[in-house]
């Protein structure tokens, strides 16, 4: 089961990935297992030395009931020093920031998220996105 950015990869350059562990209560891991979850405006910050997703929108456990967490709570991501060193020297750099790629569970049942050191794109990069995208599209028409 993976959940995508989608918008990741049309509004930003991707320059760097890393897999980092999350920190969740278990009605998140719940909903996140019935795929409620929405990138919408999230983003990832190194704060003293931690790395934190903000604004990633988890929806409520239906079944939950006053044990239920907030949807919009800043959640721990779990890196190791030396990659959060390696992020945070590259975000003092003008124009980078950090963005989740994609929410998964691995072999083991643990939730991971995929996040990446990126840039943002032009108006132009994008339109030249759409093309290859056209472009794409029409072969794969044209292929029995």
């Amino acid at each position: 089961m993976t959940i995508k950015n989608n918008s990741a990869y049309f509004h930003f350059e991707i320059l760097e990935k890393f897999t980092a562990g999350i920190i969740l209560l278990g009605t998140e891991l719940k909903s996140i297992r019935k795929s409620k979850v929405s990138f919408n405006d999230t983003f990832c910050i190194v704060h003293n030395s931690e790395v934190f997703v903000r604004n990633l929108h988890i929806a409520p456990y239906e079944l939950g009931t006053d044990a239920n967490h907030n949807p919009l709570r800043e959640r721990k991501l779990l890196l190791h020093q030396k990659e959060i060193r390696s992020i945070e020297k590259k975000i003092k750099e003008r124009g980078f920031t950090i963005i989740p790629l994609s929410l998964f569970m691995n072999n083991k049942g643990f939730v991971k998220m995929d996040i990446a050191i990126a840039r943002g794109k032009k108006e132009y990069d994008k339109r030249e996105s759409l093309k290859k995208k056209d472009a794409q599209r029409e072969i794969r028409k044209l292929l029995p």
